[in-house]
């Protein structure tokens, strides 16, 4: 393993880095803010470590192993988090470390959990950085960097495997660096018309920018205390749903159906899964709403249930309404949504609706196995089979998924936490969602946890966004073997 390859191309993300914080200062400035210091600072120390690393460590090799993409990621990730909390130290947004890096986190991995009791009397400078953190986790920093740096468009396939969510990885272009390029090209698209109708619907070009980082990356960051309830506009829900729900899909459906080639939209088992799931829980939720006297029409309860659930299946986390105070039928199904997610390729977390649907199909065909011993059966989506291999790695990927959630949801109780706030917290940060219920809910925060559950968390949230193999493996002894 070349650590000085590793090393060198974290410096050259860090440098990307610093750039990307030249925008909040810019913008607070647009805005008659004066007062910039802390960003000046952090991008003075961010872009010093960025070049001294990028210049100074030799070069090596171009082509990266599949040992050292890992490592590249994870790295990545924590390093990114590090020097992008500086300005939420340096402005004294965040009072301690640990809040600046739990903050960071959360909106790097597009979690949405936040340690912020006052919002909206932030600077715009530090609310515009916090949702644009988002923005530039959604589709990922890795693969962000593949897209732009010809240095890893050499060897970024194994940087690609190691970032995108899912258990495979498609390729729309021969060279995995063209196919990050148009995976941004397709997310840029996108939230250009999302920040179009906002402003339609009456938001200003900055909130309206701030939820359209948010939203695309589903990570739900606003700018407002009680989220997208602040607002009060259903035209303005609408939109946000839309695009919660566009940003749930694989994107390079969105990149196929630019192109006019529908037919990848209608054979994709994982879409229709995923909206049968969306549709099952909008239904069951609005019955229970008005079955309950919570809400008063069966269009009011639509509307609530339809967006709170498009919000938790993405994982994005905003709020329409205190869905804390629903009936317990309503939450449980809220937190199930939580470990489902949207589909692989997309910028949500969660398990993701094509291993949900494998598993199924896995379940199936054991008990197919029970009546018939001796038939040979095979898993297929959308026609074909699905190797025994990836099978395998769904099945153990689940597994370790709810044993990871069991450990933080156990931890959580430990600090202090109720049963319901500690299963929510574990929940809801292993699968990037943001808000919990209980304690943690829409109109709570993680502000009262102590400092070690919140670094409990913060593990969690990037096991949760690296998909568990790529930072679980750092910790296989042979993984630094020769």
């Amino acid at each position: 393993m070349s650590f000085a390859l590793v090393f060198r191309i974290q410096g050259f993300l860090l440098i990307m880095l610093g750039l990307s914080m030249c925008a909040p200062p810019l913008v607070g400035l647009a805005y008659g803010q004066h007062g910039q210091q802390h960003f000046v600072l952090s991008i003075a120390i961010t872009l010093l470590c960025g070049l001294s690393l990028a210049v100074c460590l030799p070069r090596t090799r171009k082509n990266i192993s599949q040992r050292e993409g890992f490592l590249i990621v994870s790295l990545g990730w924590m390093l990114a988090s590090l020097f992008g909390c500086l300005p939420f130290l340096f402005d004294g947004t965040c009072a301690t470390f640990t809040d600046a890096y739990f903050e960071t986190v959360s909106g790097f991995t597009t979690t949405g959990s936040t340690i912020l009791k006052k919002i909206e009397g932030l600077p715009l400078s530090t609310l515009f950085w916090r949702s644009m953190i988002q923005w530039l986790g959604g589709m990922g920093i890795i693969v962000f960097s593949i897209a732009i740096l010809p240095v890893l468009g050499i060897g970024g396939m194994q940087l690609f495997k190691a970032e995108v969510p899912g258990p495979v990885v498609e390729k729309i272009k021969p060279r995995i660096a063209e196919t990050a390029r148009s995976l941004w090209k397709v997310y840029a698209l996108l939230s250009a018309a999302m920040t179009l109708l906002l402003m339609l619907c009456g938001m200003d070009l900055f909130e309206a920018l701030c939820h359209t980082f948010t939203t695309m990356a589903t990570g739900g960051f606003s700018t407002r205390d009680i989220s997208i309830e602040a607002f009060g506009n259903p035209m303005v829900e609408m939109v946000i749903l839309f695009f919660m729900f566009a940003a749930g899909m694989n994107f390079v459906l969105h990149y196929w159906s630019l192109h006019g080639k529908f037919k990848h939209l209608r054979t994709d088992r994982e879409f229709f899964f995923y909206l049968a799931i969306t549709a099952a829980a909008t239904l069951l939720i609005s019955l229970s709403l008005y079955g309950s006297g919570t809400s008063t029409s069966m269009l009011t309860a639509l509307r609530h249930s339809a967006f709170q659930v498009v919000s938790i299946i993405t994982t994005t986390g905003y709020s329409s309404v205190n869905f804390d105070t629903w009936p317990h039928f309503s939450k449980l199904i809220l937190l199930l949504l939580m470990f489902i997610g949207a589909c692989a390729g997309s910028t949500a977390g969660g398990i993701k609706c094509i291993r949900g649907l494998l598993v199924c199909k896995v379940g199936y065909r054991e008990l197919f196995y029970t009546v018939h011993p001796h038939a040979v059966s095979s898993v297929k989506v959308a026609g074909k089979p699905v190797a025994e291999p990836i099978l395998r790695s769904v099945v153990v990927f689940v597994v370790l998924y709810i044993i990871i959630f069991f450990i933080g949801a156990l931890f959580m109780a430990q600090c202090g936490l109720d049963p319901v706030s500690a299963i929510s917290a574990s929940a809801t940060c292993l699968g990037n969602v943001g808000p919990g219920l209980g304690t943690v809910g829409p109109y709570g925060n993680f502000a009262f946890i102590p400092a070690i559950g919140k670094w409990m968390l913060i593990m969690l949230m990037l096991l949760g966004r690296l998909e568990i193999y790529t930072l679980l493996i750092l910790l296989v002894p042979a993984f630094w073997k020769k």
